[in-house]
C-alpha cells in the first residue's frame, strides 16, 4: 500500500493506519528528515527479523537506530548520558543526528551485541515523530540504499513502493527525500566524535 500523508499536518487517520500495520509485526517505510527508511516496531522480533532479511544483515551486528519522540523517551534506553552530551542532544534534536549512546538492560535483546551501544535518533519530522508518538514506543530505523550507482539514496517515494510493494507492507509517500543521511556522534565517552559527516551541521 502506498500511503499519501502530508509532510506538515499528518491526517490522523492514515498515522492510525501505518500504526496498525506496526502493532501486527509488519514492516512499513517511511520518511525521516534524511532519507526515506525501513521501520518497524523495536519490541517485535519477527519484524526486526524481516528487515534484516531484507537488508541481507545479522541483527547482532547491526547498526541500526531507535526514532524516538524526544528526549524523555531516550532516557528508557541509555545510561551514563553525561551534562555536555545532553545539553548537545538538546540544542540539535530534532534534527538531523544519530547518537551512539551506552545502551541499558532495557534495549530489546535482539539489538543487544558485544557493542552496548544504541543509535539513537529524534529526527525533525513530524511524520515520523507522529508514528512514534501514536505507537507509544521507538521504531527501527535503518535507511534505504539505492541500487544507482550514482545515487545512494532513494528520493522518490513512488519508485521506493514499486521496489518494495512485493516486501513491505506500507510505504508512506511523504514527499520527496533527501539524498543525504543523518550525522553520526559517538557519545559514549567524555568527548562526542563525529565518525560519520552528514546533513547535520554541528558548527
Amino acid at each position: 500500500m502506498l500511503l499519501n500523508v502530508h509532510p506538515d499536518n499528518p491526517n490522523p487517520h492514515e498515522i492510525d493506519i501505518a500504526i496498525e500495520h506496526l502493532k501486527k509485526g509488519e514492516v512499513i517505510i517511511y520518511p525521516t528528515d534524511t532519507v526515506y527508511a525501513l521501520g518497524c516496531d523495536i519490541y517485535n522480533a519477527k519484524a526486526v527479523a524481516k528487515i534484516c532479511l531484507i537488508k541481507g544483515i545479522n541483527p547482532k551486528q547491526a547498526n541500526f537506530s531507535f526514532i524516538c519522540q524526544d528526549l524523555s523517551h531516550i532516557s528508557n534506553f541509555t545510561k551514563n548520558v553525561g551534562t555536555n552530551t545532553y545539553k548537545l542532544m538538546r540544542r540539535t534534536l530534532p534534527g538531523p543526528y544519530t547518537y551512539i549512546l551506552n545502551a541499558n538492560n532495557k534495549v530489546p535483546k535482539i539489538f543487544q551485541s558485544n557493542k552496548k551501544t544504541v543509535g539513537i535518533r529524534v529526527p525533525d519530522n513530524n511524520i515520523a515523530l507522529e508514528i512514534v508518538r501514536k505507537l507509544g514506543n521507538p521504531i527501527m530505523s535503518t535507511s534505504i540504499h539505492d541500487t544507482d550507482e550514482i545515487l545512494a539514496y532513494p528520493t522518490d517515494p513512488e519508485l521506493i513502493y514499486q521496489r518494495f510493494k512485493g516486501t513491505v507492507e506500507i510505504t508512506i509517500n511523504g514527499g520527496y527525500g533527501n539524498n543525504e543521511v543523518s550525522t553520526v556522534i559517538d557519545c559514549t565517552t567524555d568527548e562526542p566524535e563525529i565518525i560519520r559527516e552528514g546533513k547535520g551541521n554541528l558548527e
